[in-house]
C-alpha cells in the first residue's frame, strides 16, 4: 500500500482535481448517506446519484496512496458499507446510469449498479433507460 498519512492524500487528490482536500472520515460519511439514501429510496435526480457515487471514488482512489494503518483501520466500515450499497442495487453492469454518466473502469464497481427502489426523479431517468427495480408503496 501508500506511505502517505491522511491529510498528505487530502491535499494530492485535491491537486488531482477533487475540489477540496477531502480526509477518509468525510469521505466514509458521504459514503455512508448515499448507502442510506438508497437503501430507502433515493429522492433526489440522476445528476445528484452519479454526483454522490464520486465519494466512494475518492476512497478508490485513496486507497492505493494511504498507509497501511489507515487502510486497515477504515476497511471494516468502508466493506459493511459496501455491502449495504451491494444489496440494495441491482448490477445491470451499468447499462442504465450509461444512458446518463460515462462508465468509469470496471473496478469502480458501483458505477455498475442501480438501486432496487426507484422512486423521485432517479427512479423515473434509470426506468426510461431501461432499468428494473420496483417502486415504494
Amino acid at each position: 500500500m501508500g506511505t502517505y498519512d491522511e491529510a498528505e492524500v487530502g491535499e494530492m487528490l485535491h491537486r488531482r482535481g477533487w475540489r477540496t482536500a477531502f480526509t477518509v472520515a468525510d469521505r466514509v460519511g458521504d459514503w455512508s448517506a448515499v448507502v442510506t439514501a438508497v437503501e430507502r429510496g433515493y429522492g433526489s435526480d440522476i445528476y445528484d446519484y452519479t454526483n454522490d457515487l464520486y465519494s466512494r471514488n475518492w476512497l478508490h482512489e485513496a486507497w492505493i496512496l494511504l498507509h497501511d494503518d489507515v487502510v486497515r483501520r477504515w476497511t471494516p466500515p468502508i466493506r459493511a458499507l459496501d455491502d449495504r450499497f451491494r444489496a440494495a442495487t441491482i448490477d445491470d453492469d451499468g447499462q442504465a446510469l450509461d444512458r446518463f454518466h460515462r462508465m468509469p473502469g470496471p473496478d469502480l464497481w458501483w458505477w455498475r449498479r442501480h438501486p432496487r427502489v426507484l422512486t423521485g426523479p432517479l427512479g423515473e431517468s434509470l426506468r426510461s433507460a431501461g432499468a428494473a427495480g420496483w417502486e415504494p408503496y
